[in-house]
């Protein structure tokens, strides 16, 4: 039974990793090495002429940083709001607590394309298009984290919060020394799953964004299959480009993101 399940789990993952691996094993072939048939799976001379040439037509200097500006603000800006929000709904006691936390839950339902058209209008009413503030500021608070905060913080035993309050600790310094150092595990999965998300973001950098010199790395690449249509090997070289920091940060952190997928399962059931 078990080497049966190890084979599955085998299997599923070549059938996963296989289209990365091909756009890999493309972005190394020449032009003409595409034109026979059957197509092959390995390059005959890899080249990384690709590469430079994608780079050089990118730009991913100007990219990168675009998107890492992008990624790295609405990390910590989630971190901050959803560690805040999730331990609000968790510890603490007001009125409505309950009702709005499920208000929380029932945003998870509403499609993107819903908030789309009204997250323009108040951008494009302070003057924030195609600019850093508007890309980043309608981002910065995730529901999802905030639910993710919320159960983890409800899993954190109770004599921790009342020592402290017996060593007459406030609730900011509950907060910040105690609590959220004890759900450090749930904050490095919240950084990463947001890090991911906006290094993948489309739809809301393409309508708020304007000039080339803004362009984040999913825009900026689309771009690029426009103009290298024909030219399977260069666009398959800058998907390498633009997938490979999410590569890494998923690879680096991928025992917390499973922790964060279980502790996100188990808070969506109660």
């Amino acid at each position: 039974m078990l080497s049966t399940r190890k084979l599955g789990l085998g299997l599923l993952s070549v059938a996963v990793s296989a289209p990365f691996l091909y756009m890999v094993s493309v972005s190394l072939m020449g032009e003409s090495e595409l034109l026979r048939w059957p197509p092959p799976l390995l390059p005959q001379k890899p080249t990384f002429g690709n590469y430079a040439a994608a780079l050089a037509a990118l730009p991913y200097a100007k990219v990168f940083l675009n998107t890492a500006i992008l990624a790295g603000c609405v990390m910590v800006g989630q971190v901050l709001t959803s560690a805040a929000a999730g331990y609000a709904f968790a510890r603490m006691r007001f009125p409505g607590r309950d009702g709005i936390f499920a208000a929380f839950l029932a945003t998870l339902m509403l499609p993107a394309m819903l908030l789309v058209i009204p997250r323009f209008l108040l951008v494009n009413a302070v003057g924030w298009v195609d600019t850093y503030p508007g890309l980043i500021s309608t981002e910065l608070v995730s529901v999802l984290g905030i639910v993710l905060m919320r159960q983890s913080f409800l899993m954190l035993p109770r004599d921790v919060e009342e020592a402290a309050r017996l060593d007459g600790a406030g609730e900011w310094t509950l907060f910040w020394r105690v609590m959220l150092p004890l759900a450090r595990p749930a904050v490095i999965t919240l950084a990463l799953l947001a890090f991911m998300d906006q290094w993948r973001n489309f739809l809301w950098p393409l309508i708020v964004t304007r000039s080339a010199d803004m362009a984040v790395a999913e825009v900026a690449l689309a771009q690029f299959h426009s103009t290298y249509s024909g030219n399977w090997p260069y666009q398959m070289a800058a998907a390498v480009l633009v997938t490979l920091p999410v590569w890494l940060v998923c690879l680096i952190g991928q025992r917390y993101l499973m922790q964060g997928w279980r502790i996100t399962g188990a808070a969506v059931r109660l």
